[in-house]
């Protein structure tokens, strides 16, 4: 048998609904919606902060709002295709990893992958009897049960994320739907946005343990410096 690529990547493997790249009930962790959120506030951003308020009438704003959103839904759709296609990827190949667990007379080397596939933490207290008695455990699956699929979590999933990055969209243009004059609309629409920035940071920080201001700070910075870079770029 043909011994895969070492690596130290989590092994995600399919045992009946097991192999879900989120353990946890919700279809994404704080990380990855906090990360929509704001790819999708960035992007209406980019919209948004071209206006030019000197010259603006309502037909261009309505216009710029409409590309925004249009912007923001082919993103959201392609977001969530490409996570579709990494999970296949990826079940595929931890699967080619299992495969090589179960079949391979190397109980070391074996040993070796199962380890990789814990976390850091875990893995440096785990006990070779502990991997071992693991490693049998793999070999005891029925082959049946060890299927590369979708499951309906992942539809789900994947439908949360265009959720996310086109519901992103919105705050920031509420104001230029709600405000005639365009000036103050982008005033309070770019005020919105950096407190939604702010936000996320406080919500990253708590969910990681750091500073709540210092990571909310810095985070609306980089929000703000990715905007301008992407203006930049013609984005």
């Amino acid at each position: 048998m043909e011994l895969p690529h070492h690596h130290s990547s989590t092994l995600q493997l399919s045992a009946d609904d097991s192999s879900k790249k989120y353990s946890s009930s919700a279809l994404l962790n704080p990380i990855e919606r906090i990360s929509e959120i704001l790819f999708g506030l960035i992007m209406a951003l980019t919209f948004t902060c071209t206006i030019s308020v000197a010259e603006a009438d309502r037909a261009e704003v309505r216009t710029t709002l409409i590309a925004a959103l249009g912007c923001n839904i082919a993103w959201g759709l392609v977001d969530a295709v490409m996570y579709i296609l990494a999970m296949l990827a990826e079940r595929g190949r931890n699967k080619i990893i299992l495969n090589y667990v179960r079949g391979t007379g190397n109980a070391e080397t074996a040993r070796g992958y199962i380890a990789d596939a814990l976390p850091p933490l875990i893995a440096s207290v785990t006990t070779d009897e502990t991997l071992e008695t693991m490693r049998r455990s793999l070999k005891e699956i029925p082959e049946e049960n060890l299927k590369v699929r979708l499951t309906a979590k992942d539809l789900k999933t994947a439908l949360g994320i265009f959720i996310l990055v086109f519901i992103s969209t919105f705050p920031v243009a509420i104001p230029f739907m709600i405000v005639k004059d365009p000036q103050p609309a982008l005033r309070i629409s770019n005020l919105v946005a950096i407190i939604l920035m702010f936000i996320c940071g406080w919500l990253l920080a708590r969910y990681g343990g750091y500073n709540k201001i210092i990571t909310s700070l810095t985070l609306t910075v980089i929000g703000v410096a990715l905007v301008a870079l992407t203006i930049r770029l013609g984005g």
